[in-house]
């Protein structure tokens, strides 16, 4: 009998869980589609198929996956009355939050009781839900909206021992995306923080993963426009056409645009996406602008636009210009489900800690302490000499 992996969301409700969780519906009732999966044709020993795979998850709204994924507009009814039907039947778990972090985003399906009793209420939605599906294992993704980035100096994240005397004064610099890393690594079950909040990536948090072998890995997942970059800047740099600036633009109304439309919020989205273009090129780019713009009509169809100057032989500038129109959720959740089977893998192989050859997933890889590596094709050969199976 197949094994079955559960995989437990944070904000399960979001338009990237609710695509990811409409997908592996459908191809459970019959669809052959595997467009867009990364990992569709590769056979790794171990690695779960995908209609082995079973959803849960904790969102603010109580509202059912069905009427959630009308909302995001990503799917339709169509899909929810054929083979996404289970998201009709499916609600969220009550859900951590704070508007101190995530100022747009709020919700009334949200646990109270302190940071030890929302830990203990995270693990015990953990266990009930591996009991009740019948699950081999189970790993946590968060998809929820954007924190802001702690302040800076905030004792409570400096240590374990300091970390934990934050959980017991319900100490403010713990915010919620750090309460589920902390509950799952204490479950010892794996953790993926598919967005540019601060969670595992802080010291006390990557210690605990590493000193409990549990295989951890974020952080903000490399979908769009950051995917683009780290594909055109190696071979621009490849070609000695040296980057004289960047200039990126982003246009989206969803709800991940709402949460970055506070400017706290923002902060750590840019500095995710800011970051990778120095490590490959080899030099500063000093006229490298990134801008995020919330624009409600534009819903899910999210618009990146790009201008890059270039110096080539004999000094002569030119330009690239780039315009991805593409839909946000369409391009993020298949790699959530590939992040949740490569995490599992790794739990499997007993690989604990942070799991840097899953980097080409997102755009700021968590490191065990060393510089990332930005360039795809790098990123790419990492991960193909990792998983070791051949493509069909």
């Amino acid at each position: 009998m197949a094994e079955r992996l559960g995989v437990a969301i944070v904000g399960v409700g979001g338009a990237v869980a609710t695509t990811a969780i409409a997908g592996i519906e459908m191809i459970k009732a019959g669809s052959n589609s595997l467009d867009g999966l990364p990992l569709a044709d590769r056979d790794v020993a171990g690695m779960v198929p995908y209609r082995d795979i079973v959803f849960g998850g904790w969102d603010l709204t109580g509202d059912t996956l069905g009427d959630c994924a009308l909302r995001h507009g990503v799917i339709g009814k169509a899909e929810l009355a054929d083979g996404a039907a289970a998201l009709n039947d499916m609600r969220p778990w009550k859900a951590a939050g704070s508007t101190g972090y995530c100022a747009n985003i709020d919700g009334s399906n949200k646990l109270e009781g302190g940071h030890r009793g929302v830990v203990k209420q995270i693990q015990d939605d953990l266990r009930r839900f591996r009991e009740e599906k019948s699950l081999d294992r189970v790993v946590v993704v968060n998809l929820a909206s954007t924190e802001r980035v702690p302040n800076a100096g905030d004792a409570a994240l400096r240590s374990r021992e300091a970390f934990e005397r934050g959980l017991d004064e319900d100490d403010a610099a713990i915010s919620p995306a750090m309460l589920y890393a902390y509950a799952a690594i204490d479950a010892d079950t794996p953790y993926a923080n598919f967005t540019p909040s601060v969670a595992a990536d802080i010291a006390p948090l990557a210690d605990f993963a590493a000193e409990r072998n549990v295989p951890v890995a974020g952080k903000d997942g490399k979908t769009g426009q950051t995917f683009m970059k780290t594909v055109i800047a190696p071979a621009l740099r490849d070609r000695a056409l040296h980057v004289d600036g960047w200039f990126s633009t982003n246009i989206l109304g969803n709800s991940d645009g709402l949460a970055l439309d506070d400017p706290k919020s923002l902060q750590s989205k840019l500095g995710t996406k800011g970051s990778v273009l120095n490590s490959i090129l080899g030099y500063p780019v000093e006229d490298h602008i990134v801008m995020i713009h919330y624009y409600r009509p534009r819903g899910d169809d999210k618009e990146a636009w790009d201008n890059i100057d270039l110096t080539g032989f004999m000094g002569q500038k030119m330009q690239l210009k780039l315009n991805f129109l593409c839909k946000d959720s369409i391009l993020a959740a298949p790699l959530a489900i590939e992040i949740a089977r490569c995490l599992d893998l790794a739990k499997q192989r007993g690989e604990g800690g942070v799991q840097e050859q899953m980097g080409l997933f997102f755009k700021l890889p968590q490191t065990k302490g060393g510089e990332p590596v930005h360039s795809f094709p790098e990123q790419q050969l990492i991960l193909d000499t990792w998983l070791g199976g051949k493509r069909a």
